[in-house]
């Protein structure tokens, strides 16, 4: 029954189920089940009229109806009734829509109790588009008036009221289409409820009895109908926190599993040899590593020797030396005879890569190319030669390295950097890179030891910090290593926050900056919905720069990604060369160029900017051992969540921290991206408020698993049943493929 279509239901036909279909993906009857409501609003509460203020966000008022007009201005209609409340007050009901309707059903004479947004118009209340519960039979309209004995007969009835409305009344998510059409919470509710009535005794329990047991939760037909229809706030919160476990076990119950089929199941190049990466260690390392990062790579080197494929994701915050380890990763490739690429979701990011990378490789004497969509025609050509004959061991490159043209003879590590940016089906095409090799004695190990399919070994990097909670949602089948210590020397940045009367201010203290011999990025944001104001900003932004700056001889580059690729990396290569001495750009050198000797950024409209990307784009600063400065500056006006990024920015360096507060303020969605928001599928748990819970619904999970990795103990059969029919609620990030 579950699979049943929304159009089989009373009162829903075809049209209504097409529009809940495409407006809210609901199209089955368990759909509907599981569109938990958003909120609950407190149904015992009542306003008067006087009592209302524009500032509410809903309101609860009981009276009567006593007349309806049907207004026409210009090419709009709208259908105004009265309300009249018990102290004779009046307040105007206004439909735009479904006015046909309501002239025909309009409860004139008759009690009621109206719900929805108060507004303030011309000295007069309204509620456009109310709820509309009838509560009474009819009633004289003279009895409205307030010294008429008869209303108090309407407040004596308001005890009906309450006998019709729930005391927690579901808000459930709509769309403006839908309201259009007349569906609101109210039919969204009693639709629920006809799912619920007719399938309440095939809502099975799919949670192992121990486990209800030990946390005492409610049996899940019981959550179901609390979550929907809930007695009070203790019935509510106890199926909530039900249902919330049984949404994070589900999720880690399968991260766990998949992660365990991997180990057991997916070959990799085994990689015992390390030739190479001892004499780069010894003789070529252009600085001691830090301690995190020779943990790091201890646990790279298990991975790779150990014949299953490694899926490793490697966190670390700006300027902590993801690079080397990434690099040294690759050596151990090519030690054992395989080649490693390494793959930038931009040009300029894997401009960049090249640009670090090539003087090492050069230090040992190995080819290295770039290969990105821009990259001629006369060029590729024997890039794709070298690579299909194992000519060249290292590339570089974009998403063009996925390419059908793009061969390997034997690739061995794929290094993703800032992985979430690349989708699942564009990272799926490196399994189609490596096939069944030809020549295997060149590794010592025999051709029958060797599986048809061996896969690349995966290393996804990032620079945005994750919080535990959305690390354990989106790579719980990934391992995780963590480089969480920055190079020596490194001087933690002091953040500002100034307004932008106090421009002349920053503009003096970059000058003396760049008089200690410091140079200077300028930020400015590029939105799309804005792009043509915000390049008039970036512009009038840079000629005052000049106006102000070029007069005591200090010169400046500009930067943006419209830019002419030749435009842009000469002025890039002004700045990293030191000739240029502030450099007026756009988050394009959130991930361009890496400039010691840039100590300050100013971060314009910084309340623009999401608090991942402005560490991010802080994260430019710093990279040497001077002092270094991040000024954000901003309009007076500032919501309240604005105010908490900045002052976060403020207050702390650390990634994960700010993660956190990330989290918290936008969700994962937005921290994510649009392109992985549904990773975290969740649809009540919360990542950022969730913590304990989420532990113990991994803790639970990992001890299932362990005893019964199979799920065939009769205890567990209802789980794995539940597991194997249910769609994934997270997508599994080490199955590129």
């Amino acid at each position: 029954m579950f699979h049943n279509p929304l159009s089989s239901l009373a009162g829903i036909g075809p049209a209504k189920a097409a529009l809940l279909a495409f407006e809210l993906g609901l199209e089955t009857w368990g759909d509907l089940l599981n569109h938990f409501p958003f909120r609950y609003d407190d149904r015992t509460v009542f306003y008067l009229v006087k009592e209302l203020d524009a500032d509410m966000q809903t309101a609860q008022l009981r009276g009567i109806i006593t007349g309806q007009q049907l207004i026409t201005t210009g090419k709009i209609m709208r259908l105004v009734a009265t309300l009249v409340d018990a102290d004779g007050n009046k307040l105007q009901l206004v439909w735009f829509n479904s006015i046909k309707f309501w002239q025909q059903k309009m409860p004139l004479g008759h009690q009621v109790v109206v719900y929805g947004k108060p507004n303030f118009f011309r000295g007069t209340y309204s509620i456009i588009h109310p709820e509309i519960t009838v509560v009474a039979g009819a009633l004289a309209t003279d009895a409205i008036a307030t010294d008429n004995p008869a209303f108090e007969n309407v407040a004596a009835q308001s005890a009906v009221t309450e006998n019709t409305i729930p005391a927690l009344s579901p808000v459930y998510s709509l769309t403006e289409k839908l309201r259009k059409k007349g569906v609101d919470s109210q039919v969204l509710g009693k639709l629920v409820q006809q799912v619920y009535d007719q399938t309440k005794q095939l809502i099975s329990e799919n949670l192992p009895l121990t486990v209800v047991e030990q946390y005492q939760f409610l049996d899940r037909k019981t959550a179901y109908q609390l979550i929907h229809f809930p007695t009070d706030y203790a019935a509510l919160e106890a199926a909530r926190y039900r249902l919330k476990f049984e949404e994070l076990f589900f999720n880690q119950l399968r991260l766990i599993r998949v992660r365990g089929l991997r180990k057991q199941q997916l070959a990799g190049w085994p990689m015992s040899k390390l030739k190479l990466f001892t004499a780069f260690y010894n003789d070529h390392l252009p600085f001691q590593l830090t301690n995190a990062q020779q943990r790091v790579l201890r646990e790279i080197r298990q991975d790779m020797g150990s014949g299953r494929q490694m899926n490793r994701l490697i966190q670390g915050d700006v300027g902590s030396g993801k690079t080397i380890v990434a690099f040294m990763s690759m050596l151990m490739a090519v030690d054992n005879g395989c080649q490693a690429c390494l793959m930038a979701p931009t040009e300029i990011l894997a401009e960049q890569h090249l640009n670090g990378l090539q003087p090492l490789a050069n230090a040992i004497g190995l080819p290295i190319a770039k290969l990105t969509g821009s990259t001629k025609a006369k060029d590729r050509k024997p890039i794709l030669e070298a690579l299909a004959s194992g000519v060249l061991p290292l590339i570089v490159g974009t998403h063009a390295l996925l390419e059908p043209k793009v061969h390997f003879q034997r690739l061995g590590l794929s290094v993703i950097d800032e992985q979430h940016r690349f989708g699942v089906a564009q990272r799926a095409r490196l399994w189609d890179k490596n096939s069944r090799p030809d020549q295997s004695n060149e590794l010592g190990i025999e051709t029958t030891d060797l599986p048809e399919v061996i896969a690349p070994h995966i290393m996804v990097m990032t620079a945005t910090p994750i919080p535990r909670t959305l690390a354990m949602t989106l790579y719980g089948d990934l391992d995780v290593s963590v480089i969480d210590e920055l190079p020596p020397g490194r001087k933690p940045i002091r953040t500002s926050h100034v307004y932008q009367s106090q421009r002349q201010q920053a503009w003096h203290f970059m000058q003396q900056q760049i008089a200690d011999g410091r140079q200077i990025y300028v930020v400015y944001p590029l939105i799309e919905e804005n792009e043509k104001l915000d390049f008039m900003a970036l512009e009038l932004g840079y000629q005052m720069m000049q106006e102000h700056f070029n007069p005591m001889g200090i010169a400046i580059s500009m930067v943006h990604g419209k830019m002419p690729k030749e435009t842009r990396d000469y002025e890039m290569d002004q700045f990293v060369k030191g000739r240029t001495q502030i450099m007026v750009a756009t988050t394009v050198i959130e991930v361009g160029v890496n400039v010691p000797n840039a100590s300050v950024m100013l971060i314009e409209s910084a309340e623009r900017f999401g608090l991942s990307q402005l560490h991010q784009l802080r994260g430019r600063v710093g990279r040497g051992a001077d002092q270094s400065y991040c000024i954000l500056m901003t309009d007076v006006k500032l919501s309240s969540e604005t105010r908490e990024r900045l002052a976060t920015m403020v207050r702390t360096n650390n990634g994960f921290e700010i993660a956190e507060v990330d989290l918290k303020l936008r969700g994962p969605g937005d921290i994510l991206g649009t392109q992985q928001s549904g990773a975290v599928d969740l649809k009540l748990a919360n990542l950022a408020t969730d913590m304990v819970l989420m532990t113990q619904a991994r803790d639970v999970a990992t001890q299932i698993i362990e005893r019964d990795p199979d799920l065939t103990e009769p205890e567990h059969i209802a789980t794995a049943e539940y597991l194997a029919g249910s769609a994934a609620t997270g997508l599994a990030w080490s199955r590129v493929g």
